[in-house]
């Protein structure tokens, strides 16, 4: 069966996260390391992702490891120091897909209020035909309720969509339920995908 839409996670795919990275450069990589090993600061954000405020759990993590707390609050002072820059080739890719008549989607772990910040600072991300931000859902991925909840929202059988995500568990979660997957490695990657597919051609899908 034909692919009716194109669905992008945001985190790795459009726009770089990367929060170990940030913490080397303003910490040093010794210091991150003790860090994320005595807090699951990952964790942390899922609680953020799946609706919980995310000053306000930032906070609480903060208070909770004191020796920690100033880099701790750092995830809400320079969370946009973590979440940049972004992936231009697959923006670009979103654009053509969506200029060709393919329907694009968004389906991304993104806290209410980080999202809302992350749209004032790329507006790109209003650019999508629908958006499925777990926030929002209040459930996130790799839950098999949030593919449940896509697939009903959008009326599409999970063979009609191809789904580009760079965590392997998020892949997985949807691949079992039928959709075609892609595990993000490099907009390059995505792009042979989606020519592979026959939804861009070769000179549409360069960067």
């Amino acid at each position: 069966m034909a692919i009716k839409a194109v669905i992008f996670d945001i985190g790795n795919v459009l726009i770089e996260w990367q929060p170990e990275r940030f913490f080397d450069a303003t910490i040093g990589i010794e210091k991150r390391k003790t860090l994320f090993a005595t807090i699951d600061l990952h964790k942390m954000n899922d609680r953020i992702d799946r609706g919980e405020n995310w000053e306000q759990v930032v906070s609480e993590t903060a208070k909770d490891y004191p020796e920690f707390s100033a880099e701790i609050l750092m995830w809400h002072s320079h969370w946009l120091e973590m979440a940049q820059p972004p992936l231009d080739h697959s923006l670009k890719l979103l654009r053509t897909l969506r200029q060709k008549g393919t329907p694009v989607f968004a389906l991304s772990n993104f806290g209410v209020e980080t999202f809302a910040y992350a749209e004032e600072v790329y507006p790109f991300l209003r650019e999508f035909d629908q958006r499925f931000i777990s926030g929002h859902m209040q459930m996130i991925k790799p839950d098999a309720a949030i593919y449940e909840a896509v697939e009903t929202d959008t009326k599409l059988a999970p063979n009609e969509m191809l789904f580009a995500d760079d965590r392997i568990d998020n892949i997985d979660a949807a691949a079992k339920r039928g959709w075609h997957t892609h595990l993000f490695q490099s907009p390059a990657g995505w792009a042979a995908v989606l020519v592979e597919h026959g939804l861009l051609t070769s000179t549409e899908a360069q960067s």
